[in-house]
Order: C-alpha cells, then structure tokens, then sequence
C-alpha cells in the first residue's frame, strides 16, 4: 500500500482535514470520508502540499497557504 495524502475542502475551498490513505480505500468506505477531497502531494515541483487553512485552487490545481498573522 503506497501512502497518498488528500485534503478536505470546505464550501470555500478552504483544506479543513488532511487524511492518509489510498484513493481506493477512500472510495470503498465514502461514509467515513464526505464531502470533497483533493491529492496533496509531498514532491511535486511547483506544487504546495496542503495545511489546513490553505485554500484550493482549481484552476492551478494547486494549495495556496493562507496569510500570516497580522502583527499587534
């Protein structure tokens, strides 16, 4: 079994779970994993793995992270 990361959207394409497990367990079992799921990849050049908080973009097929803390 080869490891595969996949990141559930929100409505807003906001990632608000990261789960490990292949496509097709995923697929045979969706009760357990409802709603959208995209791969997130490790080692892809060019592409950024998924956290939660980052926003999807589908036209990039890409993770962009959100922004960082405004400062007091």
């Amino acid at each position: 079994m080869n490891a595969q990361y996949f990141a559930q959207l929100d409505d807003n394409n906001k990632v608000i779970h990261i789960a490990v497990v292949t496509a097709d367990f995923m697929a045979a079992n969706p009760h357990r994993y409802p709603g959208t799921w995209v791969e997130t990849f490790f080692d892809t050049p060019g592409k950024t793995y998924a956290g939660i908080g980052f926003t999807y973009n589908e036209e990039d097929e890409d993770f962009t992270p959100p922004p960082p803390p405004m400062e007091p």
